[in-house]
């Protein structure tokens, strides 16, 4: 990866046609799924840590609550998209008790490996199914899942519009869907500090800890051209879904987005 131009274009400008955001680069549609695979297989091993000392711990906070609204009973059948190193699954897992059925769907093998390593390490070994899959083209049938989580991977997607419609075909009817992802901070003040620790301390602590300063000075960047909440909502009712809303958390340094399936 190439380090980014010190004049960006406008974040809020969305790629020509048959191209996709790659941080501040629009790129070649085709060309989208591995520059972004190439990220992942570069941070994977550090990928959990790097989220501990990027967000302080609280992206803990913020899964805990995405699970929460879930709300995941015994026996349902739930599909985590782009988490491959586990997060969500394991607490969906756990608060299944004796009848999880999770599966985990990842575009990079080598998230899944990590997934599954930790996996291990925890004794999760029921009810846990590690899937390699695009969510614009998810290997599974027509109305299957009880849920549908995907956090912090939906602005990795080439085709947004195509991964929400992918999740709603998915789903049964009255399945939900939630999506966790970064989104626009609600507070000027706030957004201003924010806007400069993501573009210099991310990268910085990129190449301290990861070894890997560009892979997350794209995190940055791709932030910064994911959609507004209000934005992902239309697109989310335009996939199909309803009942959609969001939460602001941290003064909308995330938002956790949901739908239904009807």
């Amino acid at each position: 990866m190439t380090r980014q131009s010190a004049n960006p274009p406008d974040p809020s400008a969305p790629p020509t046609p048959e191209q996709a955001s790659f941080g501040y680069r629009d790129v070649p549609a085709a060309e989208k799924a591995g520059l972004v695979r190439h990220v992942f297989e570069s941070v994977a091993p550090r990928y959990d840590l790097m989220n501990d000392l990027m967000s302080g711990g609280v992206h803990r906070l913020w899964k805990n609550a995405l699970v929460d609204v879930l709300n995941p009973r015994p026996g349902e059948r739930f599909l985590d998209v782009a988490g491959g190193t586990g997060d969500i699954a394991f607490r969906i897992v756990r608060r299944q008790g004796d009848q999880p059925d999770v599966t985990v769907c990842d575009i990079n093998p080598a998230m899944l490996e990590v997934g599954r390593d930790r996996a291990a390490d925890r004794g999760l070994l029921k009810g846990l199914t590690w899937t390699t899959g695009d969510a614009e083209a998810l290997p599974f049938p027509d109305r299957w899942f009880d849920g549908h989580t995907i956090a912090f991977g939906l602005r990795n997607v080439t085709d947004i519009d195509q991964a929400l419609r992918e999740a709603y075909r998915v789903l049964k009817p009255g399945g939900r869907f939630y999506c966790l992802e970064f989104s626009k901070v609600t507070s000027a003040s706030l957004g201003r500090i924010y806007d400069a620790y993501s573009s210099r301390a991310l990268p910085l602590m990129g190449r301290l800890v990861a070894r890997d300063a560009d892979s997350y000075r794209y995190l940055h960047e791709s932030i910064r051209r994911f959609p507004s909440q209000r934005e992902l909502a239309r697109r989310m009712r335009a996939a199909g879904f309803a009942n959609v809303g969001w939460r602001d958390m941290t003064l909308g340094v995330v938002a956790l987005h949901s739908g239904w399936r009807v």
